[in-house]
């Protein structure tokens, strides 16, 4: 098989012209990063771990060291990764204080008989594999603090413009077909609130049959469609990716006025990008090509190095 890895940088609002630039230039090194991975004989989850883990450690995405903050102020951080081979899945949620939650979540479902650890109990899970702590602020950035304040301020609303999130799928040249998404969940919202992207056929799934997903968008949407599975079911019944992600997203909005986004790669590595909030960062690496962009109807494609 020739390998694929698609990257997302979750849904947004209208994104400022001088944060485009350093989002587009992010994405498309977290592709490059998976892709290298791939090329050089990993696999499908080693490549959405390390692309997802690029996100992570990059301040301008809602993961990790960019995660939006909590009502009182503190990072709480959702994960999950998950093996199309054998179906094997990994989630953590309300975490605080480490570095890539994307790593602690493939230590789940490697070390664990578990899928899913949260707070306290992800905590010392991580502590006993060796995982360091850092200190809370080196998780939060000023622009995040920056929007807490403004969001405190705003007549409430349902967080649909806080639509971000970082997934990556990938598919190996041994055809396993791989997902991976984490997230710092949206502004101001509850202490212990988990949103879709630890939940296994919310915020992604992957089966070697049918393809992997990665999801992005309403949190709260997402989980009451279970949107990955969702899709991947359509491709099931035979839709093609776009078929399928079209019916999903569309079923969200019309039943919830969910906005959303989706990544997918098939079994067959045909891979696809949708979404219905304002824009979504996204890229893709092909047969030596890097497709990318941000906004709807515009594409770029350039040569990987």
């Amino acid at each position: 098989m020739n390998p694929v890895i698609v990257v997302h940088g979750g849904g947004a609002g209208s994104i400022s012209k001088d944060r485009k630039e350093r989002v587009r230039q992010g994405i498309i090194k977290a592709a490059e990063e998976g892709y290298r991975i791939l090329r050089d004989g990993g696999s499908a989850v080693d490549a959405v771990e390390g692309a997802v883990t690029f996100l992570e450690n990059h301040p301008e995405f809602n993961a990790g060291c960019g995660s939006v903050l909590n009502v009182n102020g503190d990072v709480e951080m959702d994960a999950s990764i998950m093996n199309g081979k054998d179906l094997s899945a990994g989630a953590v949620s309300a975490v605080r204080c480490i570095a890539n939650p994307i790593k602690l979540a493939r230590l789940v479902m490697e070390k664990t008989t578990h899928c899913f650890l949260t707070d306290q109990g992800a905590a010392k899970f991580a502590a006993a594999m060796g995982v360091p702590t850092i200190p809370k602020e080196q998780l939060v950035t000023e622009r995040n603090v920056k929007r807490l304040e403004k969001e405190k301020g705003a007549p409430k609303s349902d967080c649909q413009q806080d639509l971000g999130t970082v997934g990556a799928v990938a598919l190996d040249c041994k055809g396993n077909v791989a997902y991976a998404t984490s997230t710092g969940g949206v502004v101001n919202k509850m202490v212990g609130r988990v949103g879709d992207t630890p939940c296994i056929g919310s915020g992604g799934y992957a089966d070697n049959d049918i393809g992997a997903i990665s999801t992005t968008g309403h949190g709260e949407s997402i989980l009451k469609v279970n949107l990955a599975r969702l899709t991947l079911f359509h491709v099931e019944q035979g839709r093609t990716l776009e078929e399928a992600a079209d019916m999903a997203l569309g079923y969200m909005k019309s039943k919830l006025k969910g906005l959303g986004g989706v990544i997918l790669v098939s079994k067959a590595g045909d891979w696809a990008v949708k979404w219905t909030s304002t824009s979504m960062p996204w890229a893709a690496a092909k047969d030596g090509k890097l497709h990318s962009g941000i906004d709807l109807d515009e594409t770029s494609v350039a040569d990987l190095p």
